[in-house]
């Protein structure tokens, strides 16, 4: 399998393209600000065909390449149906203070073509099986992707803004919630295997694993659940 994956723009979102093998059609995960030069430097080094745009949100510094990406390539983008308004009107997602600086240099709208992500859904594009994992919090409409483990690589985890490396995603910007977060945490990641490849929308590659041992955030929520389970569990009479 490839995975081909760079930071871009003035945020350093990560940006991925997944193929089987170089030379094959491929998925692009999150192009956003600034990121569509590095695709299509990526696309003729690997020679790939893409065929679909996937995002795990909204978010502008996740979809600001969508539609020239889209455009360039006569392919659709699959988004979750509570995030879609984000493409058209960025500032509703992000903030006024924040997506105002860029708004003069960004193509916002939709592509010609899009097609909404529903919870687990597995969407069989480019000869991959993503599965989708509705995943709120830092967004209402937020998703994670999921690959399974492949002859040269394990399990793979694109998890958005939700899960990094020693951190999650913010939420106090429109639409974010630190309990949502905190359940998809749970609910999302801690069944996932230690050996679980995490490739997030921002910093370096980490495992599930790591993330166990290490992130304050998931060591909470399974330290709560495992917590809840003990109060839940029967209890002997004297």
């Amino acid at each position: 399998m490839l995975i081909a994956g760079f930071p871009a723009g003035a945020w350093g979102t990560n940006c991925y393209l997944v193929a089987p093998a170089a030379g094959e059609e491929c998925v692009i995960i999150d192009p956003g600000h600034q990121a569509a030069p590095g695709v299509e430097e990526a696309v003729r080094k690997h020679r790939l065909k893409p065929v679909a745009v996937v995002l795990t949100h909204g978010h502008i510094d996740h979809v600001a390449s969508v539609v020239p990406v889209c455009g360039a390539h006569d392919v659709p983008a699959w988004i979750h149906p509570d995030d879609r308004y984000m493409m058209s009107d960025p500032e509703k997602g992000i903030g006024r203070a924040i997506g105002m600086p860029l708004m003069g240099e960004l193509t916002v709208g939709e592509p010609a073509d899009v097609k909404e992500l529903a919870d687990g859904a597995e969407l069989d594009l480019a000869g991959l099986r993503l599965t989708v994992a509705h995943a709120p919090g830092h967004t209402k409409g937020s998703v994670t992707f999921g690959l399974p483990e492949a002859a040269d690589i394990p399990p793979v985890f694109f998890s958005g803004d939700l899960l990094f490396a020693g951190s999650v995603g913010r939420t106090d910007l429109p639409g974010g919630d630190t309990a949502d977060l905190l359940d998809s945490l749970a609910r999302v990641c801690l069944p996932l295997d230690d050996s679980t490849v995490v490739l997030s929308g921002h910093g370096p590659q980490t495992t599930i694993g790591q993330e166990r041992a290490t992130n304050p955030y998931l060591r909470q929520v399974a330290a709560d659940r495992q917590g809840r389970g003990a109060a839940d569990a029967p209890r002997r009479g004297m």
